[in-house]
């Protein structure tokens, strides 16, 4: 399906493309992993010196949904009208799709455990997911709101391999009490203190709209006073997917808008084009130097950095051990010699323009990068990015673009799983948590609107209060809280 638009073709996926898009389920070689994103990226024009994926890495990062329910009813989020009503998996399912990851990807595959909210599962289960994971000689991430993420639990996760923890906060959760992001600080204050001195990357994620876009600046001001404890921020700009009330974005809000607003944060120009990641239009990329609360761009000169990462592509770098990193970065650098002249002249100017900063830190220096996720309405996939994608989300079936599955998650989510049972093969049922014989094919019925209004969140929920009568008074206040941007009659379907 061609879109025109400002002279330039886009290839949208129609709905039967969308439909008829498989997750990826041949796995290669297991010396040659980086091989098929290497092909699909040559299939795009994409393979280029500056190109991360395919190089360090055969895939950016996988998702695993340990559980689809969620303790917060954000206005714009990627589950479904039915997710709130979908039991847990089962954790030999949940094992299944970790070998699966590690087939296809290997050791040091970033694995994001998400859901929903991961700390709603069943602590030892949480426990048991991480600790195979690492067992698998892959990373385990902690993709959380935090609500639930006490001290102790992160303290015990680290110890069975947790590698990072990445905190979503923003607007769009309606926490009460906060009326802006900057207000939200202290809540992100909270939870860089909880994790402060424990082996962990600490992470923050953002979803960027409307309501907070002017906003980003001071954001970025507020990481740079803690990059002793925060070492990666993740701006993720707005689309219309899932069940959230939030439709169209302004169309001011694009990568290029907002690296224009982290820049004003920074103080500092820096790049986010010298190294490319999977698709620009969905992924841009940008590090610093953090030294005495100012930041020193890590990507300024292309002509040392792009041969740095063909010349390193093979190592590995820690994210909770910097003395290690570093250790790792200079063996490397000394195994690369045609690079020692152009690498002592951009560590030279690094030192020489941080002289004053290097002397107040007395020489502490840490590192922030910044993420910007471009993710894709559902409506509007395009099959180039698509192809490229480098974030993945482990279905029953194999990875498949997160973007992709979004767009068609109760495909996934609703599907019957067939398990080993004391009766041979069984299928488990996603809305009842029941096994049934493997000819049921699936057992109840998925329609949302049949569902307590405790299975409801998003738009379902804001109709579901109105249609059904439930305490009228709460259900005009919970539907304004929702639809305050939306037109009423398109939100009604």
């Amino acid at each position: 399906m061609i879109y025109v638009a400002d002279g330039l073709e886009i290839n949208y996926l129609s709905p039967d493309e969308i439909h008829d898009w498989q997750p990826y389920r041949e796995i290669p070689p297991a010396n040659q992993r980086n091989e098929p994103f290497i092909q699909r990226l040559q299939d795009v024009g994409l393979w280029i010196p500056s190109q991360i994926a395919g190089r360090r890495w055969p895939i950016g990062c996988v998702s695993l949904e340990i559980t689809q329910r969620c303790n917060l009813d954000c206005t714009l989020c990627y589950l479904s009208e039915h997710s709130e009503a979908v039991r847990d998996i089962p954790l030999e399912e949940i094992y299944r799709r970790i070998d699966m990851i590690a087939a296809h990807y290997g050791k040091n595959t970033d694995v994001q455990v998400s859901g929903g909210d991961p700390t709603l599962r069943k602590r030892e289960e949480l426990f048991q997911i991480v600790q195979r994971i690492t067992d698998k000689g892959m990373r385990a991430s902690l993709f959380t709101n935090g609500i639930l993420a006490t001290r102790e639990l992160l303290a015990e996760l680290s110890e069975a391999g947790l590698v990072d923890v990445a905190f979503h906060v923003d607007m769009t959760q309606q926490r009460k009490g906060y009326g802006s992001e900057v207000e939200l600080n202290v809540i992100r204050e909270k939870y860089i203190e909880l994790t402060r001195g424990l082996p962990l990357a600490v992470f923050f994620n953002t979803t960027i709209h409307d309501d907070n876009f002017h906003e980003v600046a001071a954001l970025v001001q507020f990481f740079r006073r803690h990059t002793d404890v925060v070492s990666l921020v993740s701006f993720q700009l707005q689309a219309d997917t899932g069940r959230g009330v939030l439709r169209d974005r302004d169309q001011r809000i694009t990568p290029d808008t907002m690296i224009e607003h982290i820049q004003a944060g920074a103080d500092k120009a820096l790049r986010f084009d010298t190294l490319a990641v999977g698709h620009p239009s969905c992924n841009r990329y940008g590090m610093a130097f953090s030294i005495n609360g100012n930041l020193y761009d890590c990507y300024d000169d292309p002509d040392f950095i792009v041969p740095l990462l063909n010349a390193t592509d093979h190592v590995s770098f820690s994210r909770t051990d910097r003395r290690a990193t570093i250790v790792a970065v200079v063996r490397a650098f000394f195994k690369a010699p045609q690079l020692w002249a152009k690498g002592l002249t951009w560590l030279a100017r690094k030192i020489w323009s941080a002289k004053a900063d290097l002397w107040a830190a007395r020489g502490k220096v840490y590192k922030l990068t910044f993420m910007i996720h471009n993710f894709m309405d559902a409506c509007h996939l395009e099959h180039d990015r698509i192809h490229a994608c480098i974030f993945m989300v482990a279905s029953n079936d194999g990875p498949i673009s997160m973007c992709l599955h979004n767009a068609k998650r109760d495909e996934f989510i609703l599907k019957p799983i067939a398990v080993d049972g004391a009766e041979g093969k069984r299928l488990w049922q996603p809305l009842s948590g029941r096994t049934t014989p493997i000819d049921v094919e699936r057992e109840q019925s998925n329609d949302p609107k049949i569902y307590p209004i405790k299975r409801l969140k998003g738009r379902t929920r804001a109709e579901a209060l109105l249609d059904r009568s439930v305490n009228t008074r709460d259900a005009q206040t919970t539907y304004k809280t929702h639809v305050t941007t939306v037109n009423v009659e398109d939100n009604v379907q």
